[in-house]
């Protein structure tokens, strides 16, 4: 590949747009009705029921029984190997900056458009950075990362292909990132059974189940790197009430099974409605849509002046996300914007 495109990009980038930014929305659009429907994040609408916590996880500190058992639950949530190889975190954002600093600077291909946390961490951590646009254009990168189901488009790779993937950059020392935040809900094959030397899977609690503010994250990796993870973020990564919440929520598979059930129905019902207004599917998973419209500018003003958020794209100003509303009122509104 042309290495002109690698670069170290600036330490102080600008800043990346994300979803739930009510308050910038209030402040430009100050007449919308309230409550907003935030519909700008792929944060499942309808959370899991929060199981009675005992007070002291509150007032102590989270112990190693407590630990195990949520590592226990992630692995066979997940399917990983066992316990050994899951690392708990407050949040899988904290995951995607704490992995380049374990590594010295080498070259990073971050397969996109994607998620642009990926690319922003590698960077300020000094690592040389390109976006590429498949698995056959990584060049010679010594660290690959792809999301899979893609964010924004749920874009897929086969299994085999990033198995593959892996082997081929842990024999030369190399790693794969895969960022699986959204598959616990689709009809995807993970790579957690798979982990080796050379990969790294992250894992989203918040987004599945509806929880983000608890923050907890996982990455399943071979022991080895699954400890170099674990003693970068320290101890007590996760809180007390993450734990016994994560614990409870991740042995929950009858739940999982109806939710990924119900949001293929939401998102098929957003699909049609979508459609309906003139837009164009793109692509997405269960937990969001996007979508492409003639005036995708002028709809996002509308939807805002209604209450509503969506995510838009500077870079595709005729894109825009969709989350899934939580209730009758929510899909109603929605609609009368669309029509």
């Amino acid at each position: 590949m042309d290495h002109s495109v690698w670069s170290v990009p600036a330490r102080e980038a600008a800043v990346i747009a994300h979803g739930g930014d009510l308050g910038g929305l209030r402040k430009t659009f100050p007449d919308a009705p309230e409550p907003w429907l935030d519909l700008s994040t792929g944060i499942n609408p309808i959370p899991y029921p929060v199981p009675p916590i005992e007070a002291s996880a509150w007032t102590r500190l989270p112990e190693a029984a407590e630990l195990q058992a949520l590592r226990a639950a992630a692995a066979s949530a997940y399917g990983a190997p066992d316990a050994a190889h899951v690392v708990p975190a407050p949040g899988t954002q904290i995951l995607i900056e704490t992995l380049p600093r374990l590594l010295a600077p080498t070259r990073v291909a971050v397969v996109g458009p994607t998620y642009a946390e990926h690319a922003a961490a590698w960077a300020r951590a000094g690592h040389a950075v390109a976006e590429v646009s498949g698995l056959d254009t990584l060049g010679d990168a010594r660290v690959a990362v792809i999301v899979d189901p893609n964010n924004p488009d749920g874009r897929t790779v086969p299994l085999a292909e990033r198995c593959a993937l892996a082997e081929s950059l842990g024999a030369r020392g190399g790693l794969l990132v895969a960022d699986e935040a959204f598959a616990d809900l689709e009809p995807v094959e993970s790579l957690c059974p798979h982990v080796g030397p050379g990969l790294v899977v992250l894992r989203s609690f918040g987004k599945t189940y509806g929880l983000a503010g608890l923050r907890l994250g996982f990455a399943v990796a071979e022991p080895g790197i699954a400890l170099r993870i674990a003693e970068a973020l320290g101890p007590w990564a996760a809180s007390g009430p993450a734990l016994a919440i994560g614990t409870a929520a991740l042995s929950d598979a009858d739940w999982r099974a109806e939710a990924a059930r119900a949001r293929a129905a939401d998102a098929a019902r957003l699909d049609r409605m979508i459609v309906r207004g003139s837009g164009r599917v793109v692509g997405g998973t269960c937990l969001f849509r996007t979508a492409d419209f003639s005036d995708g500018p002028g709809l996002y003003r509308r939807l805002a002046a209604a209450g509503i958020a969506v995510r838009r794209f500077a870079e595709r100003p005729e894109r825009l996300r969709f989350g899934l509303p939580p209730d009758k009122t929510g899909w109603c509104r929605l609609s009368q914007v669309l029509k």
